[in-house]
């Protein structure tokens, strides 16, 4: 059974770089495939996909967040990291990670596998 834990910071204060990071257990991030990605929900709305690592290494990103944001992995934790820079009170959202089929992530199918996802909220 793959799980998927999101961590870090639940408070970020504006202009700083928000930092989360997904440990994955029961399947390695680099099996064929398979694709890893951050999507987001703020408050009120609906789910709002940030970007995929894929098995390859490769990377995917949100036009409207590429500026900002960077997917990292570390194969020897399992683990991979959503940096977020110059964060607003707009990026106040449940962050979650997720095991996916596919690149871009708009809803969950089935298959899939999401963390249970971390509030992050952005305040001074």
């Amino acid at each position: 059974q793959v799980q998927l834990q999101e961590s870090g910071p639940g408070l970020v204060k504006p202009s700083q770089t928000l930092s989360l990071t997904c440990t994955v257990s029961g399947g390695s991030i680099t099996a064929d495939s398979y694709y890893w990605a951050w999507i987001r929900q703020p408050p009120g709305k609906g789910l709002e996909w940030m970007g995929t690592k894929a098995y390859s290494g490769s990377t995917y990103y949100s036009p409207s967040l590429k500026s900002r944001m960077s997917i990292s992995r570390d194969t020897s934790k399992n683990q991979f990291t959503l940096q977020l820079s110059s964060v607003t009170p707009e990026d106040s959202a449940v962050y979650y990670c997720a095991r996916t089929r596919e690149v871009v992530v708009t809803t969950r199918l089935p298959g899939d596998y999401w963390g249970q996802g971390t509030q992050v909220t952005v305040s001074s």
